[in-house]
């Protein structure tokens, strides 16, 4: 495994683990928008790597093991960096743009992360297969836009402390530092390229119309 990855992933079981027992600390560094607005934002990169219970942690970091060598193979260690922490911080500032006036919305997690990861590996590699469940085998692709389908539901049932909303925006940072570092990709995968953008064009249809 990478050294970057390794740390990144150490990085997350250390911190949510500390979370899972020690409930001030996951309050103090949890996205909570009440306290980003007045200052703390610290919580914009700290919350993503809080987790709000084993198997979100496990589902993530599962996610982000199989996901991230591709994307390290073909753009190189600082290309990850970049769109891992990228990625972070882009799901973050769109929850923030969803939820300013919601001072009591509250969420954790790496997904935000996790997804720019899996959609710049989509881009680079659409038919990479990973085993749900480590059974059912599934086009990377079609992960990819579920997951994204299933983040709406999420953000319209709003019954987790999950970041759905970070998911659309890790996506979005994926999907254009990618673009950006290897524009070929426009050209090479143009049906990957246009269908990545399907969930994307959902979710701010909803927005725009209220149903979020």
């Amino acid at each position: 495994m990478n050294i970057i990855l390794a740390g990144i992933i150490v990085a997350n079981v250390v911190v949510s683990y500390k979370g899972f027992n020690d409930l001030s600390f996951f309050r103090k560094y949890e996205f909570h928008v009440g306290s980003i607005r007045s200052g703390e934002q610290i919580r914009m990169f700290s919350s993503g790597f809080l987790h709000v219970d084993m198997m979100h942690l496990i589902f993530n970091m599962l996610t982000l093991y199989f996901f991230a060598p591709t994307v390290i193979d073909n753009l190189h260690a600082f290309s990850f960096i970049l769109i891992y922490f990228g990625s972070l911080v882009f799901g973050n500032l769109l929850t923030m743009m969803f939820h300013k006036n919601d001072y009591s919305y509250r969420a954790v997690g790496a997904s935000g992360a996790v997804m720019g990861v899996l959609y710049s590996s989509i881009l680079l590699e659409p038919n990479n297969e990973l085993l749900i469940y480590g059974v059912i085998p599934i086009q990377g692709y079609i992960f990819g836009i579920l997951y994204l389908l299933y983040s709406i539901y999420g953000m319209k049932a709003k019954n987790d402390n999950i970041g759905h909303t970070a998911h659309f925006g890790g996506a979005i940072g994926g999907y254009l530092i990618t673009l950006i570092k290897q524009p070929s990709l426009i050209s090479d995968h143009t049906f990957i390229v246009v269908l990545l953008l399907v969930p994307i064009i959902i979710l701010f249809g909803m927005a725009k119309l209220g149903k979020l």
